[in-house]
């Protein structure tokens, strides 16, 4: 649920953090749009949840930093 612009540093995370799994959601599907609602996003955002499915992280609408990202993943995988 991020914006276009967004999505292929999105998809890149998977390279960056071995073991991390990114996935792009569709934020115009009724089950995106529901998702946004669920997240308190007004549109899109981003989210880093456990493998559990928790959400650890998130980020909403157009504050997405990439920068952040990046630097909560390496925090929360020891990849400093």
């Amino acid at each position: 649920m991020i914006c276009a612009k967004l999505k292929p540093a999105v998809s890149g995370l998977e390279k960056e953090f071995p073991g991390v799994r990114a996935k792009n959601v569709d934020a115009t599907t009724a089950g995106g749009k529901a998702a946004i609602r669920n997240l308190g996003f007004e549109s899109h955002g981003i989210v880093i949840r456990s493998a559990g499915g928790k959400v650890l992280w998130k980020q909403p609408d157009h504050t997405v930093k990439m920068e952040d990202v990046r630097a909560e993943l390496a925090r929360r995988t020891g990849r400093r």
